[in-house]
């Protein structure tokens, strides 16, 4: 049975929802039929983005569906090259999807690249992403209040945010972000930022919540798992659960979608074995600093990590 968060706007999300991020180009040309089938199973939180090619997928996976749109939780995002033009890219998003409006809008990162309407990972000629200094995420946030005032988005949020650039955007911001969507699993638990979104009100969303094989293969995720009857995969998602986190495992096939839905219920003793994996580990591929400690093109110092 599905279960829910209040967001601070008083809106109900399911806490399980079923990502769409696929660069198979099969899996993608298909998408309509899978994301169709996950709805049928039971899903009722889709998340996507533009960047991700899939927002066209997913608005024909609701007609498909034939469940009724207003029983359907819809996340899409402001492409971090669209930081220029947010109202065009919100636009864009809705003829994509056929919808008046998404139940949540997110930033997709606190910084930018240059607008190339061919290319979403704009590089320099040395090879760097082509990042730019202005509009600032405070600024582009500016945007996206006016698209919740619209009336084209429900609710507004943010994704890979750290501490650092919460506060920076706190500072400003007239509405604070109903949620922050960030890498999270068992080798990266993000206890500090999880304890600040909870003080301020912000949920917390995780990608890639089964923390891949590294985590799936951990000896104790194993062991935990085999008690349950379960899968590695289903435990660390249950721990996300546990942690009063929403989950966005991605999955294609049928039976992966039906082992995402149906988690078991992690005693106190196992929840803590868990805990004691953390090791600020990220898995997630785009995730890890380069040989000059550059994430997608900004420092780890300044997005926060």
């Amino acid at each position: 049975m599905l279960t829910y968060k209040v967001l601070s706007t008083g809106a109900k999300i399911p806490v399980i929802a079923n990502g769409t991020w696929d660069w198979d180009p099969a899996s993608r040309e298909r998408g309509k039929e899978w994301i169709a089938g996950a709805l049928k199973m039971g899903y009722r939180h889709i998340d996507t983005a533009l960047i991700y090619g899939m927002e066209k997928a997913v608005g024909d996976a609701i007609k498909l569906s034939r469940i009724d749109r207003k029983d359907i939780w819809i996340t899409t995002k402001l492409p971090w090259n669209h930081h220029s033009r947010v109202f065009q890219s919100i636009d864009e998003s809705l003829n994509n999807l056929g919808l008046e409006s998404v139940d949540l809008y997110l930033m997709h990162w606190p910084h930018f690249v240059r607008y190339d309407p061919e290319d979403f990972l704009p590089k320099n000629p040395d090879g760097s992403y082509a990042v730019v200094d202005s509009p600032t995420f405070t600024e582009v946030w500016a945007d996206m209040e006016k698209v919740l005032e619209m009336g084209k988005a429900k609710a507004i949020g943010v994704c890979n945010f750290s501490v650092k650039n919460l506060e920076l955007l706190l500072k400003t911001a007239r509405i604070v972000p109903a949620v922050n969507q960030v890498e999270m699993h068992p080798y990266l638990a993000q206890k500090e930022l999880k304890a600040y979104c909870k003080e301020k009100g912000i949920v917390i969303e995780a990608y890639t919540p089964s923390g891949l094989c590294h985590v799936r293969d951990d000896p104790i995720i194993i062991e935990i798992a085999k008690r349950y009857g379960a899968t590695p995969n289903q435990i660390a998602l249950a721990w996300n659960l546990a942690r009063d986190v929403i989950i966005i495992p991605k999955s294609a096939n049928e039976e992966r979608q039906r082992e995402n839905l149906f988690l078991p219920t992690l005693e106190e003793d196992d929840l803590q074995k868990i805990d004691r994996l953390d090791r600020n580990q990220r898995v997630c591929p785009g995730n890890f600093p380069d040989e000059n400690g550059m994430v997608m093109g900004w420092p780890v110092e300044k997005l926060g990590w």
